[in-house]
């Protein structure tokens, strides 16, 4: 598999032996920039971020509701898990491609909604036959290709730290980009077992 230079494989433990696959969801990066945040409680911080395109494609998705984030995580990833790990109608192992991401839906005050949408892209050689999900909660979704405005951050990541990193990134964009204000990304590059260097990133929908 194609794998950006960036990015390494790891294997993940647990019964499917998932691995971690690199992937060109990550494409051009078009723009890199280091802003001075200026609010009062963020005079001197400064924020480092990318315009990005990411690849489009079908998509493994499993959505969520009537819980907070974190325990709709808990529940959401592992059936994306074992989905790619084989439990399809074609008994197929595919790997888990980086990042996985899920779409957030924050209220006016930047709180998150209990919804959330985990989007797992499948790997390049099953994008034109993808294998059924045996779990009916798995949907297959076809998915235009975006642009966002992404954010690094480190650590295993909380709701509350994205909803920190976002507000972050939107000050670092104040007057200078337009993005959706209803939904945004929060994506994770590590197996969980990996307790140092984790990459977090929160992407902001370009408009």
């Amino acid at each position: 598999l194609h794998r950006p230079r960036h990015l390494t494989s790891s294997r993940a433990s647990g019964a499917s032996r998932l691995h971690h696959v690199g992937h060109d969801q990550e494409l051009a990066v078009r723009k890199r920039r280091d802003v001075a945040l200026a609010g009062p409680k963020q005079r001197g911080q400064e924020v480092s971020y990318e315009e990005r395109a990411c690849e489009g494609g079908k998509f493994a998705t499993v959505e969520v509701t009537d819980k907070p984030v974190d325990e709709a995580l808990r529940e959401a990833m592992p059936k994306v898990a074992k989905y790619a790990g084989g439990t399809n109608d074609k008994g197929i192992g595919m790997g888990m491609t980086v990042p996985i991401s899920f779409a957030v839906f924050p209220n006016e005050d930047g709180s998150l909604q209990k919804k959330l949408k985990v989007w797992f892209r499948i790997p390049n050689q099953f994008q034109s036959d993808p294998p059924a999900p045996s779990d009916k909660s798995v949907k297959i979704e076809e998915r235009e290709g975006i642009t966002v405005y992404s954010m690094q951050f480190g650590g295993y990541a909380k709701e509350a730290d994205y909803v920190a990193q976002a507000t972050r990134l939107r000050a670092a964009l104040e007057g200078t980009a337009t993005y959706r204000g209803d939904i945004y990304f929060c994506t994770g590059y590590d197996p969980p077992m990996k307790p140092y260097g984790r990459r977090n990133e929160i992407w902001l929908l370009k408009t």
